[in-house]
């Protein structure tokens, strides 16, 4: 309930919880006192379909104490677990404790796995088969749903096999972005470039720069406008890792292709995250991740199998 930013809910959550139960036993004491009167039949004279009669029969003890019984254990569940809206309960138990203390058990039973590997250099680790293989299972667990599982990742999600880096591909770089994660903004850039005719002529200077199809007189136009992408994607448009502005002269396009999608990009900005895994992997995990990515665009060093 920490994630609202008022106590509303819980309190709803525990009004709802209580009222539930109360309304449960209440439901069995007003049955229980209740008394029928019956015909000579032993029926209620209540008559359905012209001749189903309901029997005046009470309900079964096994019954009763089974519904006692939930309601006993629901009242004991909340005693000593989180049921009540915030609360946490007698224990201290959680879910999200529970799944803590089995990720950490998992990765001290993992460590001497992934010691193997902690003193080697990452490209070297790359060329190792086990580590391959440890990899390539944290990034189909981890990575693919972005990326894809050949890691050639699709539109607004960086493809990781070819040499195009938004901030870098060298291992300590791989490291660094899977441990922090990065956050890429490309402001709205309509109101600086000029005009709507002014943004056309840079998005076709914009693919000038690559060679790509696009009008040659209004990029000649474009050109002078674009003086103010340039603080970011360099003069001829070679990006700049530092700020992790992409390059715009390779023909690889992250956000689309052609006029309209540079067109929308300028008017629109865009922003992309991606999120920091330091809170789901260890260090050592996320090396032998790193490896795995770098590996992916990169000849790894020839090497043995690493020895336990």
């Amino acid at each position: 309930m920490s994630d609202f930013i008022s106590d509303f809910w819980s309190n709803y959550v525990i009004a709802a919880t209580v009222l539930s139960i109360l309304g449960c036993a209440i439901l069995l004491w007003l049955t229980g006192r209740k008394r029928v009167v019956a015909d000579a039949d032993n029926t209620t004279g209540h008559v359905w379909d012209g001749d189903l009669r309901e029997a005046n029969n009470p309900l079964p003890l096994w019954w009763v104490g089974l519904f006692v019984i939930t309601i006993v254990f629901a009242v004991g569940y909340l005693v000593f677990f989180p049921g009540l809206g915030g609360t946490q309960g007698r224990l201290g138990w959680s879910a999200a404790g529970a799944y803590q203390a089995e990720v950490q058990k998992a990765n001290a039973e993992l460590a001497p796995v992934y010691a193997r590997f902690a003193q080697a250099p990452v490209e070297q680790v790359a060329g190792d088969p086990a580590a391959h293989a440890i990899g390539e299972r944290l990034f189909m667990n981890n990575c693919a749903q972005c990326h894809g599982s050949d890691a050639r990742g699709s539109k607004g999600f960086p493809n990781l096999t070819d040499k195009d880096w938004l901030h870098g591909g060298t291992p300590e770089k791989i490291i660094e972005t899977i441990t922090l994660g990065r956050v890429g903004t490309m402001p709205p850039m309509a109101a600086a470039v000029g005009s709507a005719d002014d943004v056309k002529n840079v998005a076709n200077y914009v693919l000038s720069l690559s060679g790509s199809p696009h009008d040659s007189v209004r990029a000649g136009l474009g050109k002078p406008r674009f003086a103010v992408c340039a603080a970011c994607h360099g003069a001829d448009g070679s990006g700049n890792q530092a700020l992790g502005a992409p390059r715009l002269n390779d023909n690889i396009w992250l956000h689309g292709y052609g006029e309209a999608a540079i067109v929308a990009m300028i008017n629109n900005g865009k922003q992309n995250v991606m999120p920091a895994q330091q809170d789901r992997l260890t260090e050592a995990q996320i090396r032998v991740l790193a490896a795995y990515v770098w590996g992916l665009s990169n000849v790894p060093a020839t090497t043995a199998s690493a020895k336990p």
